[in-house]
């Protein structure tokens, strides 16, 4: 609201020089009061686009930090920032030397339980070769029944010894695959395809599991994370439509669709997040970029819809209105010739102005559904202030666009300057 200020007030005194030198002209023939010189438009009939304005944080697709799952010294880098990679490939390499003597010890204790359990196995065998010897003499009648219970005990405990040595060789075998993968760990890979940014790696440094050496991302799409309060949740939904800009990326918008929601509300905040997925081929859109996102989620009723900047507020009284050039209008050939970007046909003779007290229905970003004024109204929009100060019956009327306002009302205060300056705001 302040920026509109700032706009109103420029364009308001390039309108006042521009009827002191049209009175200039006549300032030796007539002392009359200087009659205020202002901008209008024509109010219309329509449904007011709905939209939310809030902020969003850029990221781009499959964006992820690159941290190592173990902890050692860093002794090759591979990449660069600005490097493009594919999912695999090799980012930096970790000083391996205690790993792979890990890795040899590991596999030198899973040769010895082999052999340990293959003594248990053999162990086994002679114990049961020994019990059919026992039971051949024991059908005979020469074994006593000691000494099969004695031959049993030894087949249970060479059989346990057996399972434990089993037991042995595979803890040993899933030690040598830990080992494995820890050796493997050694050389940080890119999980994704994508470009590489914010290398935080350098050779010798000693890094640790909470090391974020890189970040990794596909840069040709972008991904746009909102936050959504609960309220916003009951008109705002998958599929409804953005805007993107950035005061960074001037006269360059960006459009699509809400792309997901989280359906789980914060513990304490209260709000959840939404994703935009977006192209971004040309790399405009950077990750960590803050950026503007317009939703647009459906109309108003159908009302009379004036621009923001033609809103008056009485300071004496606090009532809320628009100035209304009741006598003046144009001719229907000369109004579409305006409306398709003609050049306007400068200021009127003077005409009556009103003071019209107004409802407003619905608030745009731009515009405001109002009721207290017809469709087909001329409503100023700049110089309201000169009205009210000399409490003039009468303006001299410069009709400018729908779109032209439009225009002007979305301009920062130093593309307004830029624009008088130019001498474009007056040929408007």
């Amino acid at each position: 609201m302040k920026q509109k200020g700032i706009l109103l007030l420029a364009i308001t005194f390039t309108l006042t020089l521009a009827a002191c030198s049209n009175d200039d002209e006549q300032g030796n023939r007539n002392n009359s009061i200087v009659i205020p010189a202002v901008e209008a438009v024509q109010a219309q009939f329509g449904g007011l686009p709905l939209e939310e304005r809030l902020n969003g944080v850029v990221r781009a697709a499959n964006q992820v930090d690159i941290y190592p799952r173990i902890s050692a010294p860093v002794e090759e880098v591979y990449v660069q920032n600005g490097d493009e990679v594919r999912r695999g490939d090799a980012l930096l390499k970790l000083r391996d030397t205690e790993y792979r003597e890990r890795l040899r010890q590991a596999e030198a204790n899973l040769r010895i339980n082999i052999a340990q359990r293959r003594q248990a196995e053999a162990a086994l065998g002679e114990v049961q070769s020994q019990l059919r010897r026992e039971q051949i003499l024991a059908d005979r009648e020469l074994s006593s029944e000691v000494e099969m219970e004695q031959l049993k005990a030894r087949l249970e405990s060479a059989e346990a010894s057996v399972e434990l040595a089993q037991a042995q060789v595979e803890q040993a075998r899933s030690n040598v695959e830990e080992q494995n993968d820890a050796l493997e760990q050694t050389i940080i890979r890119s999980p994704v395809n994508g470009t590489v940014g914010q290398r935080n790696a350098e050779i010798g440094m000693q890094a640790n599991t909470s090391t974020r050496f890189f970040t990794v991302g596909d840069l040709s799409q972008s991904r746009i994370t909102i936050n959504l309060t609960e309220r916003m949740l009951s008109y705002i939904q998958r599929g409804n439509t953005v805007r993107i800009f950035s005061d960074n990326i001037p006269d360059r918008v960006f459009t699509g669709e809400i792309s997901r929601i989280s359906p789980f509300l914060g513990a304490g905040s209260f709000s959840t997040e939404a994703e935009i997925d977006i192209s971004n081929e040309d790399g405009a859109l950077l990750p960590g970029m803050f950026v503007t996102v317009d939703i647009l989620y459906g109309e108003s009723e159908q009302v009379t819809i004036i621009p923001l900047s033609a809103i008056f507020r009485n300071p004496q009284s606090g009532e809320t209105g628009v100035f209304v050039a009741t006598s003046f209008g144009l001719e229907a050939d000369l109004l579409e010739e305006l409306e398709a970007g003609a050049s306007s046909p400068g200021l009127s003779n003077p005409t009556d102005v009103e003071f019209v007290p107004i409802e407003i229905v619905a608030r745009g970003r731009d515009a405001a559904g109002v009721a207290g004024v017809r469709s087909g109204d001329w409503v100023v929009t700049v110089g309201q202030n000169l009205i009210f100060r000399d409490n003039s019956p009468q303006v001299r009327v410069r009709p400018v666009s729908w779109n032209s306002i439009m225009e002007m009302q979305r301009l920062q205060p130093q593309d307004l300057l830029r624009e008088i300056m130019n001498g474009n705001v007056a040929e408007r």
